[in-house]
């Protein structure tokens, strides 16, 4: 009788295997176009596999209602190209590549917003898709566009291989505007917009060819941006004003800034936006409600950004901000977060300051950030290694640069200056910053300092009262 009941027991356990085999297989589906992909985007709980190849989205099919999904938010309506917008769903698009002409940007008619890709389910994993703007940069939305938007909760996107091209104008970086007040009129294309709660991306490279952010968040509560490599381009002022008398858009407007004064030469300017960047409003929908608020409790790990206007910007995030393992190269500023924890962190100096601060009221920031090397002519105009503002602020820098240029300041207090700010005599005033200096870039505490402490490497210039921070020599390997 046990023998039998074995046997019935062991039959059992067999055939319950083969029907959670036989389930497994059955629950994952190939496609083998985006029109049979289109439906499965709307489903719940379905696992897809795009048949791998390359697909190719052109202004015709947008003309003619191909793929044409539509969002609306706080009254902000988007065509979108793919929509994701079932929940508890896995999208595979290993070996694909989506191909979409910048052509597209130009014909997407009333829409306010122009997206390739959103998702507004819950619990979705998009992984490993290659996607590229195909065409020209001077290829430009009538409005904005934007590649990627997450909305919805607990989403992922995994993977993601994503070149961005398409913008107006190209090439000044923000010489003439930045939205609001332009010299000339801008047609902003950003690439990845994150918003929602709990979103993670994951292991995603953008190569940045427009005028726009690379990675931003807005309405974002707790994203999460893990081992991303985000690289734009920079090109000098010198290079810009040469274009003078070719009749270039440059060239038309006189090269006087939105600033208010004509562009400088010696300074290099990233052709987009910021690398990654936060911002304090925004709207997301999440379950069909709709949120209107900033980003809160962002989380940046083992990222890289590379030659964008802003490395890691969060200053305008509010809640726990914490970066950690992340290197900014050749970016007109590195790191700014106002308040919260960068940790074992890396920057260079080339193109500006490896460290900035936002406003005076900004407190409370601890950083530990490597000053790395670089090859190459130093473009940085600002004439600041870190600007350090405002108060509170316990801040390590560790050298990696055995010649740093003692042109470049490690200022406490002082000017906020970059290229957008030559005009104005600034003066902000900085306290209570701890300073432990390990490189030998020399420190300058402005006379509007005040009772900061620490030590440094290398010679201290002390302007302000009731300072302690003193020279120290440091031992070397």
């Amino acid at each position: 009788m046990k023998s039998n009941s074995i046997i019935m027991n062991s039959k059992v356990m067999l055939i319950v295997c083969l029907l959670l085999t036989s389930i497994t297989v059955s629950a994952q589906t190939m496609v083998n176009s985006l029109e049979e992909l289109f439906p499965y985007l709307q489903q719940d709980s379905v696992e897809v596999v795009l048949k791998p190849g390359t697909y190719t989205i052109i202004a015709e099919d947008i003309i003619n209602d191909k793929f044409k999904s539509e969002t609306n938010i706080d009254r902000h309506k988007a065509l979108v190209l793919l929509l994701f917008s079932g929940n508890s769903s896995t999208y595979d698009f290993t070996n694909v590549n989506l191909h979409v002409e910048t052509k597209v940007l130009t014909v997407y008619g009333e829409y306010d917003e122009f997206y390739e890709i959103q998702v507004t389910g819950n619990n979705n994993v998009i992984k490993n898709l290659t996607m590229a703007d195909i065409g020209s940069v001077n290829d430009y939305p009538k409005r904005r566009a934007c590649n990627v938007v997450m909305d919805g909760a607990n989403n992922k996107i995994e993977g993601l291989h994503l070149s961005t091209k398409g913008s107006y104008p190209y090439g000044y970086g923000e010489t003439f505007g930045k939205g609001g007040k332009n010299v000339i009129p801008h047609f902003k294309h950003s690439a990845f917009l994150v918003r929602g709660y709990k979103n993670h991306v994951k292991n995603c490279t953008i190569i940045h060819r427009s005028y726009g952010h690379a990675l931003f968040m807005q309405a974002a509560d707790e994203p999460l941006i893990e081992g991303c490599y985000i690289e734009g381009a920079m090109r000098s002022t010198d290079d810009m004003l040469a274009e003078t008398g070719t009749g270039s858009d440059g060239d038309k407007a006189g090269f006087m800034t939105y600033f208010g004064y004509k562009l400088p030469p010696g300074y290099m300017m990233s052709m987009g936006e910021g690398g990654i960047r936060a911002y304090n409003g925004g709207e997301t929908i999440i379950d069909g409600v709709e949120y209107n608020r900033g980003t809160s409790n962002p989380t940046i790990i083992n990222c890289t950004v590379k030659n964008m206007r802003a490395g890691v910007t969060l200053t305008h995030a509010t809640g726990t901000k914490y970066v950690s393992g992340t290197t900014v190269i050749g970016c007109e500023r590195g790191f700014c977060i106002g308040t919260g924890d960068i940790v074992d962190s890396y920057a260079d100096t080339q193109y500006g300051p490896a460290l900035g601060v936002d406003y005076i009221t900004d407190s409370g920031m601890n950083a530990e950030i490597t000053l790395l090397p670089y090859e190459g002519k130093s473009y940085n105009g600002s004439g600041h290694a870190a600007i350090i503002i405002g108060s509170n602020h316990k801040i390590t820098l560790k050298n990696s640069n055995p010649n740093p240029d003692q042109n470049l300041k490690i200022n406490i207090g002082g000017d906020n200056r970059t290229i957008g700010l030559l005009a104005k005599d600034e003066n902000y005033s900085a306290s209570n910053i701890l300073l432990h200096n390990f490189t030998e870039y020399p420190v300058v505490l402005d006379d509007n300092s005040s009772n900061c402490n620490g030590i440094s490497a290398s010679k201290v210039l002390d302007e302000g009262q009731n300072n302690h921070l003193f020279f120290k020599e440091i031992l070397k390997d």
